[in-house]
């Protein structure tokens, strides 16, 4: 990573629904679920990874020591949960989660859970897939705001975009998101949400995902670079330089191969 010139980035705490597990891997949800318990698991890796670099890596739990491993050459590690599936409603675990560490979150991946209504819908189609946030969930977005903890809009359907940017007082954020004016993806943002995001003051990461870059929305790795390129060049000419990074989304999907 170093040698590549990657100064650092959000490393997520990620498990799986039990629904997606059920339909895509039937013989494990015969096993216990126990997705919180796999989230420590995580957090305690990422942590592990810190202690064992010899101060080549950093579990970063503000802006200010972002800023001094990119002065230092050190790797900043933050850590962020996709997907807040297996945390409670009234608050204690979000908080416990902050306490260990965690700077990012994203409420949702794909499916429904108490707080509202991920972006779940087939190719082609708008990210109008479904109703917003619960009233848990906006109390979950006011309380990720009390400890400026990042909330990631990347898996949110378009209603439930809309009240995070009514409710929130943070800069929007997607992590991992493209351009919907160039793949008609559910989960790439209109232009509408882009200029949003950058009203805010927030930025977008692009992903390096195949079906979230090609106009066609196939999963296909034989896809030019190019098409990272132009999306980019949209964020760029809608948002301004400052609102576009880059988000990859590696591990989970197929990436342009040449």
């Amino acid at each position: 990573m170093q040698q590549g010139g990657f100064a650092g980035g959000l490393f997520a705490i990620f498990v799986p629904p039990l629904a997606y597990i059920t339909q895509m891997a039937p013989h494990h949800a015969e096993q216990p679920y126990q997705p919180l318990e796999i989230m420590w698991q995580q957090l305690d890796i990422l942590q592990q990874i810190a202690a064992c670099s010899h101060g080549r890596a950093k579990l970063c739990r503000s802006a200010a020591e972002i800023a001094e491993c990119r002065a230092s050459g050190v790797l900043a590690l933050v850590a962020h949960i996709e997907g807040a599936d297996a945390l409670d409603g009234e608050g204690e675990l979000l908080t416990e989660f902050y306490q260990a560490g965690v700077r990012s979150i994203g409420p949702f991946w794909n499916l429904p859970n108490r707080f509202g209504y991920g972006v779940n819908g087939r190719f082609p189609a708008s990210p109008d897939t479904g109703d917003g946030l619960t009233a848990e969930g906006k109390a979950f977005i006011q309380q990720a705001n009390a400890l400026h903890m990042m909330i990631d809009v990347s898996h949110m359907n378009e209603k439930a975009f809309w009240d995070t940017a009514r409710l929130s007082c943070a800069p929007l954020v997607a992590t991992h998101s493209n351009a919907h004016a160039l793949c008609a993806q559910p989960r790439n943002l209109t232009d509408a949400q882009l200029e949003a995001i950058r009203a805010s003051g927030g930025v977008v990461g692009i992903n390096f995902g195949n079906a979230f870059l090609r106009a066609d929305g196939k999963r296909d790795s034989d896809t030019p670079l190019a098409e990272i390129v132009k999306h980019c060049d949209h964020l760029l000419r809608t948002m301004g330089p400052e609102h576009v990074a880059l988000g990859s989304d590696f591990d989970g999907i197929s990436t342009p191969m040449r």
